[in-house]
């Protein structure tokens, strides 16, 4: 497909934004505009939208050339720049335009298009939200938590004279000799320790200035807080505290069987730490690519196969430079999906070194960047900006809807029924840890004013009763206690994380609508995706021809099909 970018209406076409006078123009004009009809109301929030567009992608650019290298000093000095410089400036004029637009007369004509009822929605939660003085704590959170990418990026490791990301040494550890494998496991272990009492400082400054955040903006804590800020309208901490106890009941005997017949394979009474990633039957790991251009390749050819849009996007990405796959040094740690507002084709970022889960994960991504192609098109930027819950919906429906075109990275039948067992397994053991992430931030944010002790014991507690007691930690409990500090969410972006284990319950239920009949699900996933945020979470997901539904019972009943086709595969 051919896209450019669109010829801009208010902002001019040659628009630089170098600080904040650059834009300072833009929001005076707008709070300043006289609006005498819907007409003039439609074309205010167009204008404005279309601000909020370039803004965002200026600043996405920013924080992606950062990423993709760390070294550069200048680029980090951009990004930082945005954050203190130009984004505390916006916050107060976003508030007031967003009073100007709450309180408009005009907003009545249009609650009735339940698009424009959910972004008036999120408009009076900000303005319910909103503080003068957490504008510095946002700055200075945000210049504090990028710290955390760039630690983790430093952290590498030295095996036979190569110097390693911590990604690729990771690698190692499904290799089938024990030795090299604890080798490894001993050398990251070690690595990580060096920075264990930097990653518990850059916490606990975290977690006062977001404490903080939410005292000011009239909360108990920050949980509390997060909930409103994430517009999460439609479910509660309640919801979320079922969801822990659902996965401990229902999920966690699943993940034990699946772990103890991988037990019985490997011989041992319990698994060492450095057991976990190897195949239990002996097998070399699966290398599905080699180069990050091989892995663009095959996935272009797969997405082709499900659905010729959906190799399109990604052909287009290609087009445009905008993939950053392979791991390198000084690269963050991680992949994501930038969304790019004003132009409507995102970016990929990851750090693919050849491993099975590259492959998963460039699906992942690549789902969320079909969901960009799909709504690109929608009429404001407002519409675009998605919860978590819908977008995950999009990246997790795409890793088992691809699993039987996988053949394209692997011919071999035997390693393709290991690759989708693998990914099966994966699925099923991922939902544990992150109930017990988004549990343990429900608890550091309610127990605001714990100690390094209290927060370790904590994690400790939440690994026994989300684990399977089946792993030996002998000798390296502490690796354990804080095995917690190498999650990016809980430092980057707090409390996104349980939108991943609502999403693939989600992904699940479209997965099995898939076997029954593929085109019809296909159908209704690109209908669900096309809609953005322009319906509720639950009217999202029955387009998809699924539930949004995370009780008991349904978690049950997902865990017993996963464990059929398990049986089956």
């Amino acid at each position: 497909m051919n896209i450019s970018r669109p010829t801009r209406s208010f902002v001019d076409q040659d628009l630089v934004i170098e600080d904040w006078s650059s834009i300072e123009p833009y929001f005076l004009e707008l709070l300043s505009r006289e609006i005498n009809s819907l007409e003039e109301f439609k074309m205010w929030l167009k204008d404005q939208s279309e601000l909020e567009a370039i803004i965002e992608e200026n600043a996405a650019w920013r924080y992606i050339k950062m990423t993709i290298d760390t070294k550069d000093q200048k680029l980090s000095d951009a990004y930082s720049f945005f954050i203190s410089e130009i984004q505390p400036y916006i916050a107060p004029f976003d508030d007031k335009l967003n009073h100007k637009l709450n309180e408009s007369s005009f907003t009545k004509d249009l609650e009735n298009d339940l698009a424009f009822a959910i972004l008036f929605k999120k408009v009076k939660s900000a303005i319910e939200l909103y503080r003068e003085e957490n504008i510095s704590l946002f700055s200075d959170i945000s210049t504090e938590s990028q710290k955390f990418g760039s630690l983790s990026a430093a952290q590498t490791v030295e095996y036979k004279g190569e110097e390693m990301t911590m990604q690729k040494a990771a690698l190692l550890l499904k290799e089938n000799d024990e030795e090299i494998r604890k080798t490894i496991f001993d050398k990251i272990a070690n690595r990580r320790r060096t920075d264990v009492v930097t990653f518990d400082d850059l916490f606990n400054t975290l977690l006062k200035k977001r404490h903080q955040v939410a005292i000011n903006a009239g909360f108990k804590n920050f949980r509390d807080y997060k909930m409103v800020a994430m517009g999460r309208f439609d479910y509660s901490v309640e919801d979320c505290e079922n969801f822990h106890s659902s996965v401990k009941s229902e999920i966690v005997p699943l993940v034990k069987i699946i772990q103890k017949k991988r037990l019985q394979k490997f011989g041992k009474k319990a698994f060492m730490p450095w057991d976990t990633s190897v195949d239990p039957d002996g097998k070399k790991p699966l290398k599905p690519f080699i180069t990050g251009q091989d892995l663009l390749d095959g996935t272009i050819k797969m997405f082709n196969e499900i659905d010729p849009y959906f190799g399109d996007c990604i052909s287009t990405m290609e087009k445009m430079n905008h993939l950053d796959l392979e791991s390198k040094t000084g690269k963050s740690p991680g992949g994501y999906n930038y969304p790019l507002y004003e132009i409507g084709v995102p970016f990929i970022f990851m750090n693919a070194v050849g491993s099975h889960r590259d492959l998963v994960t460039m699906v992942h991504e690549g789902g969320h960047a079909i969901h960009s192609f799909l709504s690109r098109d929608l009429e404001l930027t407002g519409f675009k900006n998605l919860p978590s819950e819908i977008a995950e919906l999009a990246s997790m429906s795409m890793e088992l809807l691809s699993m039987e075109k996988w053949s394209q990275f692997y011919p071999n039948a035997n390693d393709l029924k290991r690759a989708k067992t693998e990914q099966l397994e994966t699925v099923i053991t991922l939902l544990p840890w992150i109930a017990q992430v988004d549990e343990f931030q429900h608890w550091l944010y309610v127990n605001h004013n714990h100690s390094n002790q209290e927060r370790t014991d904590k994690w400790v507690s939440l690994c026994n009763e989300y684990g399977t007691g089946l792993t030996d930690w002998t000798s390296n409990e502490d690796v354990l206690a804080t095995s917690w500090q190498r999650q990016l969410h809980i430092f980057e972006v707090p409390f996104y994380y349980i939108e991943y284990g609502i999403s693939q319950l989600g992904a699940l239920s479209v997965w099995k609508n898939s076997l029954e009949d593929k085109p019809k699900a296909i159908k209704n996933y690109k209908e669900a995706l096309k809609l953005a945020y322009t319906k509720s979470i639950p009217e999202v997901y029955k387009t998809a021809g699924i539930e949004f539904n995370f009780s008991t019972k349904y978690i049950k009943d997902l865990a017993v099909f996963v464990g059929q086709q398990l049986s089956e595969n």
